[in-house]
Order: structure tokens, then sequence, then C-alpha cells
């Protein structure tokens, strides 16, 4: 029998990361400490290493700004962390909007408010990237990067780190959205820079594996996870998830009761190209 902490740990773990990083992100502003400063489009590492937003960046580019050198050096950091690690492990890792969406779908399910709608989705994947394309057409056309004014993940970090109030505004309409309109409704289907890291994450190499052999087709796996048309191969076939929509969040793995599912390094050069072989979204 599984006990709590293999039930959880992955999911304990991602607590830990994500409140500790507002926790230092907190103590930068509050207190001085130099382990991280800035915010999620723009920090610096013990005021040595930059770490910059590429989509921010991508904006910016748009608009007709020319980028500094830190700024630059910043995007390549971040970029080769998340080809190395698995570019929406920022979404399920790193963004505190996370906490409140996975917390709307965990009311969700103790209402039954699926059970009631009837698993009608009003909004499809695809959303996310035609809203990307949206953010690089309005930000060359006005001449600003435009998601980083209205987003509400940089309103939720600094309302938490900086204490705006509009952040939490911003934390009540996601969790309100989640809860009442489509469960991970803003992560899943909405948010262009979770669409931006799954075209990064496409070529990352820390992936789930799959193991058919040990599949007994209890489908938790589908249940919990934010993006379950990743895991078409499921009972199936062996081989890794390497669409770049997994947040590599690990929720599948917990819940797995036949070990059919784990973290693997992924091959320089696949022997199967089933990456984008996703199931076709509803």
């Amino acid at each position: 029998m599984k006990t709590v902490w293999n039930n959880y740990r992955y999911l304990i773990m991602r607590r830990v990361v994500q409140v500790g990083l507002l926790f230092l992100y907190f103590g930068g502003n509050a207190w001085g400490w130099t382990i991280l400063r800035g915010n999620l489009s723009s920090s610096r590492i013990f005021d040595m290493v930059p770490m910059s937003d590429p989509y921010a960046a991508l904006q910016m580019l748009a608009a007709g700004v020319l980028l500094a050198s830190d700024l630059l050096i910043g995007v390549a950091v971040a970029t080769v962390f998340y080809l190395l690690i698995g570019g929406r492990v920022f979404c399920s890792w790193v963004c505190p909007v996370n906490m409140i969406t996975d917390a709307a779908a965990w009311l969700r399910e103790k209402l039954e408010i699926n059970r009631v709608q009837n698993g009608k989705v009003p909004i499809s994947r695809n959303m996310r990237y035609w809203v990307l394309g949206l953010s690089l057409v309005i930000s060359a056309a006005m001449g600003v990067a435009a998601f980083e004014f209205i987003s509400p993940i940089s309103m939720v970090h600094r309302g938490i780190v900086f204490g705006l109030g509009f952040g939490w505004a911003a934390m009540l309409v996601i969790f309100l959205f989640d809860l009442f309109v489509l469960k991970n409704g803003w992560c899943g289907h909405v948010c262009p820079l979770g669409g931006f890291y799954s075209l990064l994450g496409r070529f990352s190499l820390i992936r789930v594996h799959h193991d058919e052999e040990a599949c007994t087709l209890c489908m938790k796996c589908k249940v919990i996870c934010p993006e379950p048309q990743v895991l078409y191969m499921v009972g199936k076939e062996t081989i890794p998830v390497l669409s770049g929509e997994c947040t590599n969040c690990a929720r599948c793995i917990e819940v797995c009761d036949d070990d059919a599912l784990g973290f693997s390094i992924r091959k320089l050069v696949d022997n199967k190209t089933t990456g984008d072989k996703d199931e076709s979204n509803k």
C-alpha cells in the first residue's frame, strides 16, 4: 500500500518550491536579500545570474524594443533551463497561479461540478496559442509588451510579494473561472505563457514515461492530469510523453498504483515520432 508520501510526494515538493520562491522574492523586496530579486518576468540570482522570461522578451521584440545585453543573457539562461527540464515545469513548479487553479480543481471535484456540466468544454485548448499570437500582434501594433500589462500571473506574483491590491482580485477571478466555468480553464486553455512554454517543452529532455506492460487501464492518471490529452498512449504503447503540453507535475506518477508511469530522460534521437500525436482537443 502506498504511503501518504508516495501519493503526494511530488505535490508536496511542488508546493515547497512555489512557496519557497515566493518567500525568497518577498525577502529580496522586504529585507534586501540577494538570493532572488525581481519578479517572474526579470530576476537576478545572488545579484549575478540574470533570469528573464523569454515570452516577455518576445513581446518586447515585437513591440520594437531594443533588448539590453543583461536581458538577452537572462533569456538564454531561462531558455536553456526549461529546454533541459521541461518548458511547462514553470507552470506546475514555479507559477503561483498553479496553486489557485489546483485549489479550484479540488473544490470542483468535491462539489461535483463536472457532473453538473455533463463534461461540456466551452473553450478549446488551442485558445492559448491564439491568445499567444494575438498578444504578439497587439504588442507590435501598440509598441508595448501587451500581455505583461494585463497578466494575472504578474498581478498575483506582485500581489503576494509587493502587496498590490490587483493581485488578490486576479486570484479571485481565476479561482472562480476555474471553479464554475472550466476545469483547469486558465492554465490549460487560455494562458498564453503556458502556450509559449508548451512550444518550448517539445524539445525538453525530462519526460514522463509510460510502461504499457505494467498498465492495468485504471485511468487514474487521466482523471488527475491537468492535460489528459498528452496521455493518449496509456494502455496502448510504451513511450515517453513527448507533448510539450505536459507540465511534468507528476500527479499521474503519484496516483498510478501499477508503477506504469515515471520520469525518464528523453533520447536525443527518438525512435518514434509521436510527440505531437495528441488526441484532438475537446
